[in-house]
């Protein structure tokens, strides 16, 4: 059996690595791996701390592509690939151009599709843009949806996708945070003084989605600054600060000059993870961060006005805040100062699994008929 896994970004590469290594380990099975490298920069860390070595990189991030360049550029270069190695399977993982454009191509070339971390809805076609419309896309031709949840599951029947394609794994995200957890770091190379003083408290922070362009950012930034403003010698926040134009500005120009935020360039997986066990609070717009961070017992409040990540909010181990300014530093100096408030979330069961869900996806191929 010929399994062609395809990614572009580092949220896909770090949720299938373990699929990856899983397939490797299965007699009879034969695991390729395309990249589109849609994010070149993030995603080619992300396949060496995982030793993932790619069959196929197309190579596609140019500077200021449009979704409709990368979607094209997707389609024209990944035809030829699956003519060529005609697997039995493509996997896909998430919501990206590069999920949506795959799993239509493999479509037309009449290869099955598995959907990993399938059922993801906010019922918004613009929120996540435009992420909502590439899941749902996916849904419509994939043959088994690896859903992460229950919850994920009921989106997928409401939909009429019969019950038999669809498996709760759990999300393999927390498989790949549970390896790269253990492994050796010095907190000492990241050049932040005050992760060393215990006394500090960290905020990891970060705000990148396309939605949150414009005016949310700017809000975002001002109820950041106000926490900082607040707690001075006792808090400190660290942003890793997205590479995309529309986050620097606003981001560099509202926040360089605080003395206790500290801006950074995007960070490797390996001191990310790091710096989540680190912090006291993450405050973040992401949706990996929402599944990550409560594994590590930390609590997070998601700067976005939707989420298709609900089950986080029902467990108690994320709060959903929105945009606005005042709401944020509400709710960030809540958790500061109420241990009784931070306990709860922290102490709360996150949703995503056990870490097995590469193992239960792997089988679930090899079982379908």
């Amino acid at each position: 059996m010929r399994v062609l896994s395809i990614f572009g970004t580092r949220p896909e590469a770090i949720k299938m690595a373990p699929v990856i290594r899983a397939l490797n380990r299965e007699p009879g099975m034969e695991s390729m791996v395309c990249v589109t490298a849609q994010h070149r920069e993030m995603l080619d860390q992300v396949l060496s701390l995982f030793d993932i070595r790619p069959d196929v990189d197309l190579d596609l991030m140019r500077p200021g592509q449009s979704l409709a360049e990368i979607t094209a550029e997707v389609f024209t270069h990944l035809d030829p690939v699956l003519a060529n190695l005609q697997p039995d399977w493509v996997l896909v993982q998430g919501d990206t151009t590069t999920v949506m454009a795959s799993s239509l191509l493999a479509y037309y070339h009449g290869v099955k599709v598995g959907h990993v971390e399938a059922g993801l809805r906010t019922r918004d076609k613009w929120q996540p843009f435009p992420e909502e419309v590439n899941r749902m896309v996916t849904a419509v031709v994939a043959d088994l949806h690896f859903a992460p949840t229950e919850w994920a599951r009921q989106n997928l029947l409401s939909e009429n996708i019969p019950s038999s394609h669809i498996v709760v794994t759990g999300n393999p995200v927390i498989d790949a945070l549970q390896w790269v957890a253990k492994q050796p770091f010095d907190m000492r190379t990241l050049n932040i003084p005050e992760l060393g003083n215990a006394k500090v408290r960290l905020i990891l922070v970060t705000a990148h989605r396309r939605e949150n362009f414009g005016e949310p950012l700017e809000n975002i930034c001002q109820a950041l600054r106000k926490v900082a403003n607040k707690y001075r010698e006792q808090v400190h926040l660290v942003y890793p600060v997205h590479l995309n134009p529309n986050v620097q500005e606003p981001v560099y120009r509202l926040l360089d000059d605080v003395p206790n935020i500290t801006l950074i360039p995007p960070l490797d997986y390996l001191p990310m993870v790091n710096l989540i066990k680190r912090a006291t609070l993450v405050l973040t717009d992401s949706g990996g961060l929402q599944e990550e961070a409560p594994a590590l017992g930390v609590p997070v409040l998601v700067m976005r006005e939707k989420t298709e990540r609900p089950e986080g909010v029902d467990a108690g181990t994320v709060r959903l805040v929105g945009t606005n300014p005042e709401q944020i530093y509400a709710e960030a100096c809540r958790l500061l100062d109420d241990k009784v408030a931070h306990e709860e979330m922290a102490r709360a069961i996150n949703p995503y699994g056990d870490g097995q869900a590469a193992g239960r996806i792997v089988e679930a191929i090899l079982k379908y008929t």
